[in-house]
């Protein structure tokens, strides 16, 4: 398996409009080969900024590489100038950060419900 995730520093007095970009955008994902999962993660706030990560799951290093070739990916990137740094009115306090990873090791649990 291999994750990919972007973390975002994202200004305070625009995380909503962040967010609702993130959770109301057209998504590809599913039309692609070899898409585990996806999550949009909201972390802490600092004075300036609040932390996101969009991070995605695949089956292999292959198909997340496959997907960035695809059109599929064009089409699903091609407002994402709309919420950067670059937009007209930025929502980031710098660029976001890619990062990868090879998984190692998996270990599932059984979700618990508190009593």
């Amino acid at each position: 398996m291999f994750v990919a995730s972007n973390r975002f520093r994202v200004i305070p007095s625009e995380a909503e409009r962040f967010e609702q970009t993130w959770l109301t955008r057209e998504t590809r994902l599913h039309e692609v080969d070899g898409f585990v999962a996806f999550h949009l993660l909201k972390g802490p706030q600092a004075e300036d900024h609040v932390l996101y990560a969009s991070t995605t799951f695949w089956a292999s290093k292959e198909a997340f590489e496959a997907w960035t070739r695809s059109d599929q990916f064009r089409r699903a990137h091609a407002n994402a100038g709309a919420v950067g740094p670059s937009a007209p009115r930025p929502t980031m306090a710098g660029p976001s950060q890619f990062e990868a990873f090879e998984v190692l090791q998996t270990i599932a649990g059984k979700p618990r419900v508190a009593a």
